[in-house]
């Protein structure tokens, strides 16, 4: 009887830094089961040895920034039978979205000694704008659990359990006085995705964003309340362009106190 094959994972990058690769190998001990169960077939960053597609499963990190990559996509997409994005690069530009809110002309002028030999895009943008995509993991980086367990529901043919809601119920979970209550402090962490463990608050930080926007943010109330706290128009326009400036929330509240700001 012949042996059943294993499903077969390949992992891609575009335009973002490999810290959400590296997470999957910082999985260690999580992973090793795992791979009895499927076949890490194309993942460069972990090995030179490429078993051709199609793949089961793809593990997208990256935002696309150039007309190659926009390209190179839709064939990442047609050799995947399931695709997942992981990271804030994947999954809302990343920090290269900054691009988003300016002309990015007047920038490679000034970086690069030949721009001509530069071929870009205006805008860094997640992957979903290009290709269909079947679960978004966020997080810079994605946290590592999170991705197991995405592995592990692709497996098992069932959703991944990964919960919508903000850093503040991990906050209480893990027993960290509210900063912004107790100190003062501003903080995003009612209108962030949860995934870090609330890392920042439990040292006595406001949470920075970097899981993007969770699934309902009310980013009017979460301003309103950096105002109440002292907090100027600009600032709360750089609060909102981090990691995950082109995700929706984020990108029109930072719009609005930018109009704020030319209003006078």
């Amino acid at each position: 009887m012949a042996k059943k094959q294993k499903p077969k994972l390949a992992v891609w990058k575009f335009a973002s830094c490999d810290g959400c690769q590296l997470s999957l190998l910082d999985c260690e001990d999580q992973l090793l089961p795992l791979t009895e169960r499927i076949d890490i077939a194309n993942f460069p960053e972990a090995s030179r040895a490429v078993v051709k597609g199609p793949y089961d499963l793809s593990l997208v990190e990256g935002s696309i920034s150039t007309p190659h990559d926009a390209e190179r996509i839709h064939q990442v997409r047609r050799a995947s039978k399931f695709l997942v994005t992981i990271g804030a690069c994947a999954t809302a530009g990343g920090i290269q979205a900054l691009r988003n809110f300016i002309d990015v002309k007047d920038f490679i002028s000034i970086v690069y000694a030949t721009p001509a030999y530069i071929d870009t895009l205006k805008k860094s943008t997640p992957i979903a704008e290009h290709i269909r995509v079947d679960f978004e993991l966020r997080g810079c980086p994605i946290n590592k659990e999170q991705l197991v367990e995405v592995v592990s529901a692709f497996l098992q043919g069932r959703k991944p359990n990964v919960r919508p809601h903000s850093v503040c119920m991990e906050c209480k979970r893990r027993g960290a006085v509210c900063v912004m209550v107790a100190h003062g402090t501003p903080c995003l962490g009612p209108v962030t995705h949860a995934g870090c463990g609330a890392l920042c608050p439990a040292y006595h930080r406001g949470c920075y964003g970097c899981f993007g926007p969770m699934e309902t943010p009310n980013t009017r109330e979460m301003s309103a309340a950096w105002e109440r706290l002292g907090v100027k128009q600009k600032d709360l326009v750089q609060i909102y362009r981090s990691f995950n400036a082109y995700a929706e929330p984020f990108y029109s509240e930072s719009r609005i106190h930018e109009s704020k700001i030319h209003q006078g």
